[in-house]
């Protein structure tokens, strides 16, 4: 009897486990959710609207989304973290007006542009700097692991370099006189330049770029997909209305 009752239970664990792994399987397969990691300190890009993620990529998130019968669930993190949450599979894009780069294509692949970013100098109003010539020897803050960054600190030097987790706290850094410009994409920097007094942006640009949607190396059929759909959005003109809805001409 004792041996009947313990391969009984044996059979039913058995049974349970093979449940269980089927409903996993089933979760899984049934996930009708496209994650997008992005970092909602980038306004007009991405940035809270109360509890809300609003903005350009947040819009053509949920524009791709919907062409794909999917629902976009949208995932706030550090700029730094993106890349590595596509390459984990913690997220299926990175939607953050990213740069494509030779060095982001080692770790991730990107889809057709959807946008132009500028990146610019912002100084204070009374500040020696008016070139960008004069940026030589001095100290620089940067949102960390961005193209601003990289740039910046080929230009200039690690010791010239002073890396924040977000714009908005280079930019408080500039008002703190720890650091004397920052560089950052235009858009961003208009939004705290008009935020702030005493600050202003360099008429030179410092450099001009192509933003695109990253996507993990091995996951080539989501990047077709998002190309389809997002070359869709672009021949119809919803990606242009979305962008002059932020960004008024």
């Amino acid at each position: 009897m004792k041996k009947y009752l313990r391969v009984l239970s044996i059979v039913l664990a058995l049974a349970l486990a093979i449940c269980g792994l089927c409903a996993c399987t089933a979760t899984k397969e049934g996930d009708n959710k496209l994650i997008m990691a992005t970092n909602a300190a980038f306004p007009p890009y991405e940035y809270y609207e109360g509890e809300t993620i609003v903005g350009i990529d947040a819009e053509v998130g949920a524009l791709i989304a919907e062409k794909l019968g999917m629902e976009l669930e949208i995932v706030d993190m550090d700029f730094n973290g993106i890349l590595g949450a596509i390459q984990s599979g913690v997220a299926d894009i990175g939607l953050a007006g990213m740069t494509v780069t030779e060095k982001r294509l080692e770790s991730v692949n990107f889809s057709v542009s959807y946008a132009k970013g500028v990146q610019v100098v912002i100084v204070k109003e009374d500040s020696a700097i008016a070139t960008l010539d004069d940026l030589a020897g001095k100290l620089i803050g940067v949102q960390e692991a961005t193209t601003g960054d990289i740039y910046a600190t080929d230009e200039f030097g690690e010791d010239k370099i002073k890396r924040y987790q977000n714009g908005a706290a280079a930019v408080e850094a500039l008002q703190s006189g720890i650091v004397d410009a920052v560089i950052i994409d235009n858009e961003p920097a208009k939004a705290f330049v008009a935020d702030q007094q005493g600050l202003t942006i360099l008429e030179t640009a410092y450099a001009d770029e192509d933003y695109a949607i990253a996507v993990a190396k091995e996951n080539t059929e989501l990047l077709d997909k998002i190309n389809t759909a997002l070359g869709e959005l672009i021949a119809d003109g919803s990606v242009e209305k979305i962008v002059n809805k932020y960004i008024p001409a």
